[in-house]
């Protein structure tokens, strides 16, 4: 996501380092995260189970990996002694405006996250979890004006058909004007613009009296002065490492400028194409075979 540098005091829910603390704090995180996923939904919600931040790695180190937001697991009621199963698992993803293919974006953390749903030798898939995707937005991202898109996998051929896999796409957009719901309306807006002017009914109240608990604690405060540290950390090297490529970009540009004209002045002046691919080797440190792909490139 985007950051945009705030005064914790002016922090919005949208803005990620909020929304994580509000998620992750003992004291308010479940209560915040089951008002805030029922609200959306427009559903019960059980005991929860909160991970902020939570880190997929990739299989490989040349693969990619994912960070979910925030992770909210709904547990089973199971008897005294046993262990709770999951029945939905909730990504939650506030984001600032950012150019992304929400979709693709979507269907590839959806992957990761089902990936672990089942452990090896496991064959039932109906234990697999049912999975919702909540991407909260501050732009629209399909362009109709609808405050809530609910994305769901059919069969074309059959409209009407029931194909029931637990997978839900859901995509908020807080300015939208059309669907969705008065409360759903006034929670975006709440995300969005966090003021106590815009905690104006019984959802909105209840997660600004988080807000205003989890904003004045100590560790919350040191907390966010580290994370505009990493922020400012994190671009300046990105613009250092912008600046030497963009170096390394012209530089090679030059070079291999240079070396077309090289090779037009040796075909000007009837030198053979085994001469000049040993002047550009021992010009430029280049292989023989190198310098000999350049002069077939440029020679005319």
């Amino acid at each position: 996501m985007s950051y945009i540098k705030k005064p914790l005091e002016e922090l919005d829910v949208m803005d990620d380092f909020l929304m994580n603390q509000l998620a992750s704090d003992e004291a308010v995180g479940e209560a915040f995260c089951r008002r805030l996923i029922s609200t959306l939904l427009h559903r019960e919600i059980g005991k929860l189970k909160i991970s902020a931040q939570k880190v997929l790695p990739a299989l490989s180190p040349d693969l990619r990996g994912i960070r979910m937001d925030v992770e909210v697991e709904e547990l089973s009621d199971k008897p005294d002694g046993q262990e709770p199963a999951v029945m939905n698992l909730y990504d939650v993803e506030p984001h600032l405006p950012d150019d992304m293919d929400w979709p693709r974006h979507n269907r590839f953390y959806q992957a990761k996250i089902d990936s672990r749903g089942l452990k090896s030798g496991e064959t039932d898939f109906s234990k697999l979890p049912n999975l919702y995707v909540l991407t909260i937005l501050n732009k629209d991202p399909f362009g109709h004006d609808f405050m809530m898109y609910s994305i769901r996998n059919k069969c074309e051929e059959v409209p009407e058909m029931e194909y029931e896999d637990g997978l839900r796409f859901y995509y908020f957009y807080t300015d939208g004007a059309k669907g969705g719901s008065d409360s759903i309306r006034k929670l975006l807006r709440y995300l969005k613009d966090s003021r106590e002017e815009n905690a104006i009914d019984e959802a909105t109240k209840e997660i600004h009296s988080y807000v205003k608990r989890v904003k004045i604690q100590p560790e919350v405060k040191l907390a966010y002065m580290r994370y505009e540290e990493i922020i400012h950390y994190e671009r300046k090297e990105a613009a250092k490492e912008a600046a030497q490529k963009a170096a390394k970009e012209a530089t090679e540009k030059a070079t291999e400028e240079a070396i077309k004209n090289i090779i037009s002045i040796c075909q000007n002046l009837n030198v053979t194409q085994e001469m000049a691919a040993k002047q550009l080797a021992e010009k430029y440190s280049l292989s023989l075979p190198e310098a000999e792909k350049k002069v077939r490139k440029y020679w005319t």
